[in-house]
């Protein structure tokens, strides 16, 4: 139970949840939620008598609608979506997929080409990462220390494409030599402190039960239950599903990655030798930068690109399969389909980001087969829109997407997939309100 507890309260990914409306949202209540009538919005002008979302001019939204179970009719309606998606900062929610399509129908459709693994294009990708990451510290050496922000963003964007690079030798989609990956993998992974082989074997089941409650190993949402356990590990909850929630994989990696009790007993050996090249890396490397640069320099030159990585890290996956109504499902209800792709979301970031994390955001071919190398995502993308197009999710990184996640997709719940913080605890939810009133919502 205890550890439970401590996932929820680590693991900074939650399915849905209604979302809160924004200082210019007024809201009807009922019993002790305030509940926003999204069938509402899509009748013509965006307003009704007592709720109204106000739009700013083009992609601007001024509001956080709240999910409210839609009836079939509506959930159809393209209108209804559209609606929906500027609401939660979305360019596209995509329609719900008929129960008959499955996960094969969906790898059927694409290209032989995008599965096959090009040497070439591989060990370019390790060349970016290594190239743009000397960069990154070369600008931190000479960098004044107001420009010091900028490179550490630089350097840890960049050392995220390493990340990226064992996240494909973890999925066998690398090199054609197991033992080449295995090098790699484990090699990219160190200067994360991240131990390839403990991460792999949890990451796999991520992939083998994405969104399905409590199955899913990357993140979880969280349970009432355990919010309501306890005062304490509620305001710890409530700070790491709000402000902290782009870092909240540092919690994930400590609770995850380490622990070889975790594991099944045939992975045990594997485990150990990751954790040993770690604590090895660990053990040398930061020695002799401490003893090169001092502790200011550790800090400088290794903790905060590590903590510009974790930012990506946690983001990136927030985003990939959080949304107020994407659901997680039981393994009884859980459909393959539904989880991969309609229940993950394509999202669109600035161009040196995408080139720099070698695209690993254009994540919903990655997760209808994660055999297809990095370098062939965008063509499997393209793929998958001319076929699927209208099951998609997508949406470009902005304030309104983030905003929505971090102060509305918190307590799991049945009907309606999340409730936030602070419908359930106001009195402890001044971090969430913190978000609401000072977050953007620019979309």
């Amino acid at each position: 139970m205890a550890c439970r507890l401590a996932d929820s309260m680590f693991l900074f990914m939650a399915p849905h949840q209604r979302p809160v409306g924004s200082q210019k949202l007024a809201c009807l209540h009922s019993p002790g939620i305030s509940q926003l009538k999204l069938e509402n919005i899509v009748k013509k002008g965006i307003q009704h008598k007592k709720c109204s979302i106000p739009i700013r001019r083009g992609k601007f939204i001024q509001a956080v609608a709240i999910p409210v179970a839609p009836s079939s009719a509506d959930s159809d309606s393209a209108e209804y979506r559209k609606q929906l998606a500027e609401s939660y900062g979305f360019k596209q929610i995509g329609e719900p997929i008929p129960d008959n399509v499955t996960l094969r129908d969906v790898i059927d459709t694409l290209p032989k080409k995008v599965f096959e693994i090009d040497d070439v294009k591989a060990w370019k990708s390790v060349l970016i990462s290594a190239t743009s990451y000397a960069l990154g510290l070369f600008l931190i050496s000479k960098a004044p220390w107001y420009l010091l922000p900028l490179a550490w963003a630089w350097t840890g964007t960049a050392v995220t494409g390493f990340f990226v690079i064992g996240h494909d030798c973890a999925h066998k989609s690398f090199s054609k030599s197991k033992l080449v990956e295995d090098i790699v993998g484990t090699l990219a992974f160190l200067p994360l402190i991240y131990p390839y082989e403990p991460w792999r074997f949890k990451h796999d089941r991520h992939h083998a039960k994405t969104n399905m409650l409590a199955e899913d190993t990357a993140w979880h949402p969280v349970w009432k239950e355990e919010f309501d356990s306890s005062p304490l590990l509620r305001k710890a909850i409530i700070y790491g599903y709000g402000p902290f929630r782009p870092w909240m994989s540092i919690a994930h990696w400590l609770m995850w990655h380490f622990d070889v009790k975790k594991f099944r007993p045939n992975e045990v050996k594997r485990v150990k030798i990751s954790l040993a090249c770690v604590f090895a890396f660990m053990a040398i490397g930061w020695p002799l930068i401490i003893f090169k640069t001092g502790i200011m320099g550790w800090i400088k030159y290794w903790l905060m690109p590590w903590l510009g990585y974790h930012f990506w890290m946690s983001t990136f996956t927030m985003v990939h399969h959080t949304a107020p109504h994407i659901p997680f499902k039981s393994s009884n209800e859980w459909n393959a389909a539904q989880a991969q792709l309609n229940g993950t979301v394509h999202c669109d970031y600035p161009s040196w980001i995408e080139i720099l994390c070698h695209d690993i955001n254009v994540h919903i071919p990655h997760h209808i087969s994660s055999r297809i190398p990095s370098y062939n995502l965008r063509a499997a993308h393209k793929s998958i829109q001319e076929n699927w197009g209208k099951y998609l999710n997508e949406a470009s990184w902005n304030w309104r997407l983030m905003k929505t996640i971090m102060t509305v997709c918190h307590v799991y719940d049945k009907e309606q997939n999340y409730v936030a913080f602070d419908q359930l605890a106001p009195e402890d939810s001044r971090p969430i309100k913190f978000l609401k009133s000072t977050m953007p919502d620019y979309a």
